[in-house]
């Protein structure tokens, strides 16, 4: 009897494993979460670079993802390498990288280069891009031939459609009950330079006809053709309408299969300079002036997320805003790997991000510099293991408050000045940086005490959760946060009832560690180059 009921007990294990759901991105009132096993997820991402897509280069790998302490590897698996010769399909490097990914305790995010990689064809199969009679590449508008393919030609999307499909099937075959694999990106900085869209006689001919109803119902717009309707913007709304229905149809193709959460990257056009013209960006990808068009043409694309390579706090943080949208989650596919790019994890939660993904952890010896950092190794790293090891025991607790509650959250802005959070109608808040944790700036005003060591490179962040009405969640690096009374409390003094120091288990409990008061608390919440993660309940008192 013993012997059946462990029998029992086991099977039920095993079925109890077995329903675990798919991963899915969820919607509810213009929020989102990343849904793994069940429950709101956390991506704390590391790409690897380009060339790490092979078993012999993964032990470069792990080391890097491990002092990042991500939760998530993102990798390449490119078209070239699992169909060199057309129709014989090698998957032997996904089977080793999610075989490794399950011992190192990692989630993965699988980048497919398919047609696009940086918007060329460099990633797709010999037999693919020696051959531009059967798959075309674009016209330039003077008459000469692009690098990149075009997206005009049922003949190139169907093979990409069947390689990518059979790369689902696989994952399905290998994954669909571990789900080690919790998310997918179709194509890679789709678009094209030098050039707004292809100039060949289909796609003159295409773009003489009429534009699709639900495009034009969507922007509010009179029918027409694309010059009729657009105008000026003609070239690249034809051209983003074009490669957006090319991806949705590959990620429609693979979703009927297997159903993971898809989602496409964008090389940014400047977030500050709204007339750029199109190709001296990549026309054509989901650049922020043509995300409606995207959300109509690719709805099988579940987020278009934008790729973050400009360090500055004005460009970086306009970018977050454009891609934070009702409809679209944020998600930052890749970001600079330099120290000062660390900071903006803080602003992506506040703006109730998903993951945060930034580019080139490996130790293989690579360095993008001058884009990235010059040198590479475990020193780059530091500036981001040091930020991900606040956020990775909240890998669950913080997209749950994300997703049901409040958040907000700050980043360092490169001239250090300080930024007021609204908390609702009882309480605000401020952050400021470069101070020290005893006294007041006002003491100082010349700052002949001088400031925090290594504080002249912005550095800081501030994330900040909504508990109950009056009691908040905080986490940060080298800033200061110090409360208020908000409008509702206006005629009451605020005071900080209990501070507690501590840490969420692995269960999602709280742990008191310590409480904060008299010198840690009379200087506003000062947060050091240690990262701390705080409990804090506010009250009132009678003026």
């Amino acid at each position: 009897m013993l012997a059946l009921t462990v029998s029992a007990g086991n099977s039920v294990a095993k079925q109890a494993h077995a329903a675990a759901p798919i991963p899915q991105l969820v919607q509810k009132n213009g929020k989102f979460a990343l849904m793994v096993d069940g429950a709101p997820f956390l991506i704390l991402g590391g790409q690897a670079n380009n060339s790490s897509n092979y078993p012999a280069a993964l032990d470069k790998v792990w080391p890097a993802i491990k002092d990042m302490n991500a939760n998530t590897l993102v990798m390449p698996v490119a078209w070239e390498q699992v169909e060199p010769t057309e129709g014989h399909f090698d998957f032997s490097f996904v089977d080793t990288l999610i075989k490794q990914a399950r011992a190192h305790n990692v989630r993965l995010g699988i980048l497919w280069f398919g047609t696009w990689k940086n918007t060329g064809p460099s990633y797709t199969p010999s037999w693919v891009k020696t051959d531009n009679k059967r798959f075309p590449r674009l016209t330039n508008k003077d008459g000469s031939t692009s690098y990149s393919l075009s997206p005009l030609y049922d003949a190139t999307r169907e093979a990409d459609k069947k390689a990518y499909v059979e790369l689902v099937k696989h994952l399905k075959a290998i994954d669909g009950q571990q789900h080690t694999v919790i998310i997918l990106q179709v194509e890679n900085e789709t678009g094209v330079y030098g050039a707004a869209r292809d100039y060949s006689a289909k796609a003159d001919g295409l773009m003489n006809q009429p534009v699709p109803d639900a495009l034009v119902k969507k922007l509010g717009k009179q029918p027409g053709n694309w010059h009729q309707v657009f105008g000026d913007d003609a070239d690249e709304f034809f051209h983003a309408w074009s490669i957006a229905r090319y991806c949705d149809d590959i990620a429609a193709a693979g979703k009927a299969v297997y159903p993971l959460p898809t989602y496409m990257n964008d090389a940014l056009k400047d977030p500050l300079n709204p007339k750029s013209t199109p190709g001296s960006y990549a026309s054509g990808g989901p650049t922020y002036n043509v995300l409606d068009i995207y959300k109509v043409a690719a709805p099988h694309i579940d987020l278009l997320a934008p790729d973050l390579y400009t360090p500055t706090s004005q460009s970086y943080e306009a970018s977050l805003a454009f891609y934070a949208r009702s409809d679209n989650a944020l998600y930052v596919a890749e970001s600079g790997n330099k120290p000062v790019y660390a900071r903006y994890i803080f602003s992506t939660l506040g703006r109730q991000g998903i993951g945060f993904d930034p580019f080139g952890f490996d130790y293989s010896g690579y360095s993008n510099y001058p884009l990235g950092e010059k040198t590479w190794g475990p020193d780059q790293v530091k500036p981001f293991g040091t930020v991900y090891a606040l956020f990775r025991p909240l890998e669950r607790v913080w997209p749950k408050l994300s997703y049901e509650g409040q958040v907000w959250g700050v980043s360092e802005p490169d001239d250090h000045s300080g930024q007021d959070l609204d908390l609702g109608p009882q309480w605000k808040a401020r952050v400021t940086y470069r101070q020290w944790q005893f006294g007041m700036p006002e003491w100082d005003p010349e700052h002949k005490n001088g400031y925090p060591e290594g504080s002249e490179v912005p550095s800081g962040g501030v994330a900040v959760a909504k508990l109950s009405d009056n009691e908040f969640l905080v986490a940060g690096i080298n800033a200061r946060i110090s409360f208020d009374a908000g409008p509702a409390n206006k005629d009451k003094g605020m005071l900080l009832d209990r501070v507690e120091e501590g840490h969420y288990d692995k269960a999602g409990n709280w742990v008191f560690e310590r409480v904060w008061n008299g010198d840690e608390t009379d200087y506003g919440l000062n947060l050091t180059n240690t990262p701390r993660l705080l409990k804090v309940r506010l009250s009132t008192y009678t003026k």
